[in-house]
């Protein structure tokens, strides 16, 4: 199965048109319709977005004593 996605403004409330679909007469199809928030993220919901990120020792192991295995 195929899947094509579309991003849409509504131009008119409870009509959606879209014209020149890749798909056949007579085909059968489903609609999805996923309505976006137009809101703005709260900036202060995520302070951390867009801040670099350091990592000191990535390789050093995490929680050993927690594997039950090595022990």
């Amino acid at each position: 199965m195929q899947v094509y996605a579309y991003k849409l403004t509504m131009k008119k409330k409870g009509t959606l048109t879209l014209k020149d679909l890749p798909i056949n007469a007579g085909e059968k199809v489903e609609v999805i319709i996923i309505p976006r928030s137009s809101r703005h993220l709260d900036k202060k919901q995520y302070p951390f977005w867009g801040k670099p990120i350091t990592y000191l020792n990535p390789t050093d192991p995490v929680a050993k004593a927690d594997w039950e295995v090595l022990q």
